[in-house]
């Protein structure tokens, strides 16, 4: 009974054995790792911004006739005044972004109400001792809104960007000069310009994604509008002499602003391998 046994077990042990062997030798898969997702900076995208701007330029005045040259020349007018138009700026924007790699380039549009205003007035006096006291010079410079169209090019480091921007620029531009008499009683001169006026605008910033969609910025903008001469021309009938006087206003200046961004999509980046 017991050999009976024995045998049944050895010939059962056999007949296993071509199965155990084919489990043991079939190759074991291991599964690939899952490759990592990247922050996108594709797509389009909208947002709003605030911050400050100023400009830290002179009006240069000239004579337009002998007399007027020798006035400015002899500081009965001012020939050199420093002008700071400042204030708020705040407005929107909005972008595409494409992104190769860690390289982001894409376009951006904007446009901002902007409370960049001074009105400074020089006090002077005639030629001749006692001739014409407390002349007034008063000197306006304003920029009422500014718009860019730029292009961008940035580098990311995920989630972070750090980018230069540049391109068109335009704004509101208000400039205008009056020279009084003696005492300030009438105007003599006078003129103005209100118009829009082109130029470039430069500068750079760093963006930081906060979530999939949403994202804030810290920039600056150096913008350019050109110069502008402003004819402050004889009122008749003030009892002002000769002509008039041209005054140069410098339309430029820099913006410090931040700003928030909503992305529309927002799909992660898949590594390959």
């Amino acid at each position: 009974m017991i050999k009976t046994l024995t045998a049944a077990s050895v010939v059962a042990l056999f007949a296993a054995a071509p199965a155990l062997a084919a489990d043991l030798g079939r190759p074991v898969y291991k599964a690939m790792p899952m490759a990592p997702a990247y922050f996108s900076w594709n797509g389009f995208y909208i947002g709003a911004n605030a911050g400050y701007g100023w400009n830290d330029r002179d009006v240069i005045t000239t004579g337009q006739s002998t007399a007027n040259i020798a006035n400015v020349a002899g500081g009965a007018r001012p020939g050199t005044v420093g002008m700071n138009p400042n204030g708020f700026t705040g407005g929107v924007q909005m972008g595409y972004n494409m992104q190769a790699g860690n390289w982001v380039y894409g376009i951006e549009a904007d446009i901002a109400y902007t409370d960049f205003r001074e009105t400074r007035t020089i006090t002077t006096t005639g030629l001749a001792p006692g001739l014409a006291p407390n002349l007034q010079n008063t000197f306006r410079q304003e920029l009422e809104y500014l718009g860019t169209v730029r292009g961008r090019l940035g580098y990311s480091w995920d989630r972070t960007l750090l980018y230069v921007t540049g391109g068109f620029a335009y704004g509101g531009v208000n400039n205008s000069a009056s020279f009084t008499g003696a005492n300030g009683a009438v105007v003599q001169f006078d003129g103005g310009r209100d118009r829009i006026r082109t130029g470039y605008t430069v500068g750079g910033g760093i963006e930081h994604a906060l979530a999939q969609n949403w994202s804030v910025k810290l920039e600056y903008l150096y913008y350019d509008l050109g110069r502008e001469r402003v004819n402050v021309a004889l009122v008749p009938g003030s009892g002002g002499a000769a002509t008039g006087y041209d005054s140069r206003f410098d339309n430029s200046g820099h913006i410090v602003r931040a700003g928030i961004n909503y992305r529309f999509g927002g799909v992660p980046i898949i590594a390959s391998y």
